[in-house]
């Protein structure tokens, strides 16, 4: 019976240790992807962005990459800086209708950009690099997906094109996303309070003249009231007093 127990508790083990294995092969760690920082950036302004690209070969380096900026949201300036053992290429495109940067309309924006390493300078395994980005003004919509390529030395391509659903779980291969906030209203075009009365000229003279004919009207019972009070103290001394 002892033996029976034994046997069964194991099998049950198995079992559930089995369907455990199984649930979490699916909730699995999403793997490290390409993304841009800082996530977040105003409308209108300036920003200094990198993309961050981890390696996620065991074997191989990281040797290219591409970025492609979003047609629906054109930028007038876009600037690299230089990365120690990489080139960098930029590509163009026309666009309608021009964008206005510092008073000067464009036709043409840059639509990729592409960095490629050196000789021995590729992102190894274990490692990951920086590729900063000074662009703007930022165009006036919600987010900027970049659909980017990496490529490996051996020939292999992550393709981080996938764009994110609102609700939605994070898809697989992720494009990274440049969440764009509407710029603050500058302090001059708050709405105005509602000014408070002041009195003109004519409400002073109005005031004045009451509180003048008040004083006076004051000065005239005062008077009134002296003139009553003498007159019954007259009386009282004309009245003969009364005997016990």
């Amino acid at each position: 019976m002892t033996r029976f127990r034994r046997t069964a508790t194991a099998a049950a083990a198995l079992a559930f240790t089995a369907a455990a294995t199984a649930v979490l092969g699916f909730a699995g760690p999403a793997s490290a992807h390409v993304t841009v920082n800082p996530k977040e950036a105003t409308q209108g302004g300036y920003a200094r962005v990198a993309f961050r690209v981890p390696n996620e070969s065991d074997t191989a380096s990281t040797t290219k990459l591409e970025v492609v900026l979003p047609e629906n949201a054109p930028v007038g300036s876009v600037s690299t800086m230089p990365v120690p053992g990489w080139t960098v290429t930029t590509e163009k495109r026309k666009v309608d209708p021009p964008i206005e940067v510092h008073g000067s309309q464009l036709t043409e924006a840059v639509s990729k950009i592409t960095w490629t390493a050196s000789g021995d300078a590729g992102v190894k395994p274990g490692q990951f690099q920086e590729f900063p980005v000074s662009m703007g003004p930022l165009p006036k919509v919600d987010s900027m997906i970049f659909k980017t390529l990496q490529t490996y030395s051996d020939g292999n391509i992550s393709r981080w094109i996938d764009e994110p659903a609102p609700g939605a779980e994070e898809p697989e291969h992720p494009a990274p996303v440049l969440t764009l906030a509407a710029a603050a209203a500058p302090a001059g075009s708050a709405a105005p309070t509602a000014a408070v009365a002041t009195p003109d000229d004519d409400d002073d003279d109005d005031g004045n003249g009451l509180a003048v004919g008040l004083g006076v009207a004051g000065l005239v019972a005062g008077l009134a009231g002296l003139v009553l009070g003498g007159l019954a103290f007259a009386r009282t001394r004309r009245e003969p007093v009364a005997k016990a």
